[in-house]
């Protein structure tokens, strides 16, 4: 999966996965997903099968791992299973459609093996705000890309 697009969130916080996106996850995964955020500010969109990999690297990890539990904390906090339902849509949880500000239109991308969901708004200060500069195009270079 490549690039991004511009998607609707209703105003029961459901949105249609792109047809192209939505295409690739159901063949390469299924319909089921683990929609959550660490931070609040966007949603992390994973195929099932891929939020049960990092499942097992996290079991793999101690019980009282401060940074596991705190991830898992946030993952908890934010997250929910769902499926795509008939018309390719997913539901976004609630506490995270309130803190990401999920309303409206929503920039919707692919990241290899998983979609991020912003508010568009924020999606562009963000932008606007992080340029990417010279220093990150070295340390890619550094990184072989």
């Amino acid at each position: 999966m490549r690039g991004s697009t511009v998607a609707t969130m209703d105003e029961k916080g459901r949105f249609k996965v792109p047809t192209d996106f939505r295409r690739v996850l159901e063949e390469r995964y299924g319909p089921e997903f683990f929609v959550t955020s660490l931070t609040g500010e966007k949603a992390l969109v994973y195929p099932l099968p891929v939020w049960e990999e990092i499942e097992a690297k996290l079991a793999a990890l101690p019980a009282t791992d401060p940074v596991r539990q705190k991830f898992l904390e946030r993952a908890s906090y934010f997250g929910a299973q769902l499926r795509l339902d008939g018309q390719g849509r997913l539901l976004m949880p609630p506490i995270l459609r309130e803190r990401a500000a999920m309303t409206g239109e929503v920039v919707v991308s692919a990241l290899l093996d998983h979609l991020e969901i912003w508010n568009r708004e924020r999606f562009e200060q963000r932008l606007a705000q992080h340029p990417f500069t010279d220093d990150d195009f070295r340390a890619l270079a550094e990184r072989g890309i």
